[in-house]
């Protein structure tokens, strides 16, 4: 995703040398690197789509004790709580007291989130907090602390329904949306902002050129790709981390339920008691428009951001962890071949963590990451972030290595059919169809790792189909589908697929507490401190597991979606049925050696719900395949002599533990 810089004609370049000369040299002054911005504009102007560029990085040459701390309420235009009045929204604000003096307007750097005062944010769980007056005395995490000294504003804005905010939490819909994009039209001129949540006085944002970034985790994350599929005008980036693209595919797996309960648990969860005194009629929508059928509503539509990549104009800078059990990599591999489709420029870390910030996975190299998207995306700084490959791909714990391409050229999507093996249960997987069929019975007390564990032995509740050893590596690159066929003996079933690596590796643990890291006591320090606001972070190392196999792709559904994706229906039984399972997206070397598996069972104990019936499901392996996105294409499935099966010996990672239902899990 290159940016040129901008050519300046020979013959100005020819006139104007000395003079260019002398600009430059002002630009890499630490005041004058620190604070270049577009050039102002006057409320209710966009700003330029595309910044003048220049050489040169921001330094921390503002003071952060000094900063002006304030607090605005900014009208989102809607009634949420149907009170009579609109809604306003919270927004607290830390900017460069210095540059308020001499008048230079400066690009903002905004998380919108519900978390503030409910849970908090990051590896510690940090609240706002306020002095006797009201005002903010610390922001959670450390973009103030780092960014404002460089002369960038931070705003935290609390959405609709939570802490200091009016209206009602609807977990994703327009509410939710509108929270933070108002204050992006109140940056930029277009909305009206008040120095109080009921009174009169009305204030602009007259210190900001309007550039903004949106950044979270998350639920935050996610709040920041809907505004952006807004198509925001003045929203130049957005930076999801772990975010959900599709509220559907948060709650349901093509009809198969994910948790016990939908969006009006967790607007339980972060809504603010007066909120929930007043809201009663926006939580039974919530739970109307959400049925546990997992059939698609129009709530859904609503929540759904794919559809609408075609309208963003900010940059994406998306950040993920392959393990993500909470919020699944599913999210960002459709909303990631949704931009590449639709020609949006874009930036991608994958870990091998779960529901992990990069912050807490790799510190050092993130921060200095992050400060040159935002220099180059804000600030309009020709640092060489446009030209750097575009995916970084953690390959084994703190090992990572980079594609100029996501998913890299050559990658094809190859059809592998699955066929009977020597004793129920335990199949081959190659390139040509299979034939044949195996049964299996759900037993809802079973998981992944518990398939996978016994992967050459022959067990009731899988169906378990392995590759011969590879003779090289393999790559499989993003999203991948099983399509199975299946005769159920009941009126309900739920269905799991599964690829796993077979062979000894050493990975980040996942599916323990911190799901891949450990949190040590001492801290580093991410730009100055405050009194009541510390810039100083426990650090992380990564937690790890030696394991003899590894599952790095999964997806599930409810059969009776055969016929409808958004809808489900009862089985006939003793009926073949045929449907398509969606894998999450991923970036996985099975290497030299080790054997590839697919594995389809039943119910995934902890990450789907069991069906109303037990089944038992007869699959016709003729009619079943899985279609991977494998780089090199088919030729890169290459295979040595078979091995004999034997009994299995096979831990892998500790049994995943129950998912917290609210994005952000234990380490939002």
């Amino acid at each position: 995703m290159p940016i040129r810089a901008r050519r300046t004609r020979l013959l100005w370049r020819t006139l104007l040398a000395a003079a260019l000369a002398a600009l430059i040299a002002t630009l890499m002054s630490p005041g004058a690197a620190q604070g270049a911005a577009p050039a102002p504009r006057t409320p209710g102007q966009a700003p330029r789509t595309q910044a003048p560029r220049t050489p040169g990085e921001s330094k921390p040459v503002y003071s952060y004790e000094d900063a002006i701390r304030e607090s605005v309420w900014v009208d989102t235009a809607i009634d949420g709580d149907a009170d009579g009045r609109t809604d306003r929204v919270a927004v607290d604000i830390v900017r460069p007291r210095e540059l308020d003096r001499t008048g230079r307007r400066i690009p903002v750097i905004m998380d919108a989130s519900p978390y503030y005062a409910c849970c908090g944010r990051g590896n510690e769980s940090q609240k706002k907090t306020y002095d006797a007056d009201g005002n903010p005395v610390q922001f959670p995490l450390y973009y103030d602390n780092y960014f404002v000294p460089r002369g960038y504003g931070y705003v935290a804005v609390d959405l609709a329904g939570t802490n200091r905010s009016d209206g009602c939490v609807d977990v994703g819909g327009r509410s939710d949306v509108q929270s933070a994009k108002a204050v992006v039209d109140w940056l930029n001129g277009r909305a009206r902002g008040y120095t109080s949540r009921t009174g009169n006085d009305r204030t602009k944002a007259t210190w900001t050129n309007g550039a903004t970034a949106m950044i979270g985790k998350s639920y935050d994350g996610t709040v920041a790709q809907g505004v952006a599929a807004t198509g925001a005008r003045g929203l130049k980036t957005i930076v999801p981390i772990g975010a959900i693209s599709s509220w559907y595919d948060y709650y349901f797996a093509k009809g198969a339920p994910l948790y016990g309960s939908g969006p009006d648990g967790l607007s339980n969860a972060v809504e603010s008691p007066e909120a929930r005194a007043r809201c009663g009629a926006v939580q039974q929508r919530l739970v109307d428009g959400a049925p546990r059928s997992g059939d698609w509503t129009g709530l859904w539509s609503e929540r759904n951001h794919v559809p609408d990549a075609d309208k963003v104009r900010a940059s994406v800078f998306a950040v993920h962890g392959m393990q993500d059990l909470n919020v699944r990599t599913k999210h960002f591999g459709q909303w990631w071949d949704a931009l590449a489709e639709n020609g949006v420029d874009r930036k991608v870390w994958l870990s091998q963590a779960g529901h992990v910030d990069p912050f807490d996975l790799r510190r050092g190299d993130w921060v200095r990451t992050l400060h040159r998207w935002f220099d180059h995306e804000l600030l309009g700084y020709d640092n060489g972030i446009g030209r750097e490959p575009m995916a970084d791909i953690e390959r084994s714990p703190d090992h990572w290595t980079t594609d100029r391409v996501w998913p890299p050229r050559g990658t094809r999507t190859v059809g592998l059919h699955p066929a009977e093996g020597t004793s129920p249960g335990v199949g081959t997987l190659g390139l040509r169809p299979g034939k044949g069929t195996e049964t299996f019975t759900d037993d809802r007390r079973l998981s992944e790792t518990d398939w996978a564990g016994r992967i050459d032995t022959s067990t009731p509740a899988k169906a378990g189909f392995v590759s011969k050893p590879l003779g090289r590596d393999l790559r499989l690159s993003g999203p991948a589908t099983v399509t199975v066929t299946a005769t159920p003996t009941t009126r309900t079933a739920h269905l799991s697929a599964v690829l796993v690596d077979v062979g000894p590796d050493t990975i980040r643990d996942y599916s323990a507490a911190g799901e891949g890291i450990t949190t040590l006591p001492e801290r580093t320090c991410w730009g100055p401190s405050t009194a009541g606001d510390s810039a100083c972070f426990k650090e992380t190392r990564a937690k790890t597991a030696a394991v003899d196999y590894t599952i790095f792709s999964r997806g599930w559904a409810d059969l009776g979606n055969w016929a409808d994706a958004g809808h489900g229906r009862p089985l006939t039984p003793g009926k073949p049925h045929t449907i398509t399972l969606d894998l999450a997206a991923s970036d996985h070397v099975v290497p030299k050696g080790h054997r590839l598996a697919l594995i389809v069972a039943g119910t995934d104990k902890n990450l789907i719900e069991p069906p109303a019936d037990t089944p038992t499901l007869t699959l016709d392996l003729a009619r079943t395949s899985a279609k991977l996105p494998l780089v090199g294409g088919a030729g890169a499935f290459a295979t040595t002599a078979p091995v004999t099966p034997g009994e299995s010996r096979l831990d892998g990672v500790a049994p995943p533990r129950r998912i917290n239902p609210r994005p952000g899990g234990s380490t939002s």
